[in-house]
């Protein structure tokens, strides 16, 4: 689609602006349906327990990503200075929103540059479409000296957007040619609507070294798209997508055999939605809507604060699941019921073996 800049940045304003608004959904995450089993004789210590990780080689305090959320219009830069602070102030990553307004107009670029400024040794991401040209993703990544770059996949809130993308082909290729190019892992990123088994297994074969499913029910980007619309086109998908429990599932089943760090995003509010999060086989989590409203409604230090609880609370969960760290969760029985359950089993993945591992 031909681009245009002026637009790109009102539609950002936008986003956050429906975000704000709308509620998480609807359709649902499908960890309601996921029960993790509580041990009365964990045999362990507080102090033994530790929430540090890390991710292709990065340390982190907690297995949390601060996910991409907002860049290049003149008005978020506060925010991402801000999200910048928190990060560094509590040790977990932070990925930027879409680079393409800053890649297309070079006075944008400020907007995302000041989370490394703000946060110089911490673990930023940088973001681009899979559409990017890969000397373009490259210019992102050095942007904002990322330390991983985000490629996202959005066909359904690009199809609902009254501008956006109609033509879809060739993105895996695309795809592979960014990560050539690139000098830094690439992780794969859905934008709400979850990924299947067979598309992480061919991204990993594609050459990136992560997939995060970003799945459904959480911010609902075919909804924010709706309601900038002036029609009803696409209120009939606002529920479409792989729910984030489903996703996560079907994303570690088909990537068994690769070396692959999986993301779980999409719709997660609280530490034990990570932790089941992590006990489905994800390596870390992104939460993007949470702390977009925390920051704008409570401002930085209550953004703080509630990721600094979110990583207390791991770390009980972890203590009274009988784990010392966030990788051994990996290996702890978690019961799978309902619809999450149902669809499991329609794929041909065994929620007994989840059970009894």
């Amino acid at each position: 689609m031909k681009s245009n800049p002026t637009l790109r940045s009102s539609r950002k304003l936008a986003h956050i602006k429906h975000a704000l608004e709308l509620p998480p959904g609807p359709g649902s995450t499908g960890l309601e349906d996921v029960h993790l089993i509580h041990r009365c004789l964990p045999e362990l210590a507080w102090e033994e327990v530790d929430t540090s990780t890390s991710i292709l080689g990065l340390s982190l305090s907690a297995p949390i990503i601060i996910n991409a959320m907002t860049g290049g219009a003149r008005d978020v830069t506060g925010i991402n200075a801000a999200l910048a602070r928190v990060a560094a102030a509590t040790g977990v990553a932070l990925a930027v929103g879409s680079q393409t307004a800053a890649l297309e107009n070079p006075d944008l670029e400020d907007t995302y540059r000041v989370v490394r400024e703000e946060n110089p040794q911490g673990v930023i991401l940088a973001n681009v479409s899979a559409h990017t040209r890969p000397q373009d993703a490259l210019r992102a990544v050095e942007m904002i000296d990322a330390d991983i770059l985000q490629v996202h996949l959005n066909p359904a809130q690009e199809l609902v957007m009254p501008e956006g993308e109609r033509d879809f082909r060739g993105l895996r290729n695309n795809i592979g040619a960014i990560v050539a190019a690139v000098p830094v892992p690439v992780i794969v990123k859905e934008v709400g609507c979850g990924m299947a088994g067979e598309d992480a297994l061919s991204l990993a074969e594609a050459g990136c070294r992560g997939i995060d499913i970003s799945g459904r029910g959480g911010t609902n980007f075919i909804a924010i798209e709706q309601a900038r619309r002036k029609d009803t086109l696409g209120q009939s998908l606002v529920k479409w997508g792989i729910p984030t429990a489903v996703s996560l599932v079907e994303a570690a089943a088909g990537l068994k055999n690769c070396d692959i760090v999986l993301i779980a995003s999409g719709g997660i509010q609280n530490s034990i939605e990570i932790a089941k999060s992590l006990a489905l086989g994800a390596q870390a989590v992104g939460i993007a809507g949470l702390c977009l409203r925390l920051l704008l409604q409570g401002g930085e230090e209550k953004l703080r604060e509630r990721i600094m609880t979110l990583i207390n609370e791991l770390r009980m969960i972890l203590l009274l699941t009988g784990n010392k760290t966030p990788v051994t969760m990996a290996n702890t029985p978690v019961v799978v019921t309902g619809l999450t359950a149902a669809w499991l089993k329609a794929r041909g993945i065994s929620v007994d073996a989840l059970a009894l591992r």
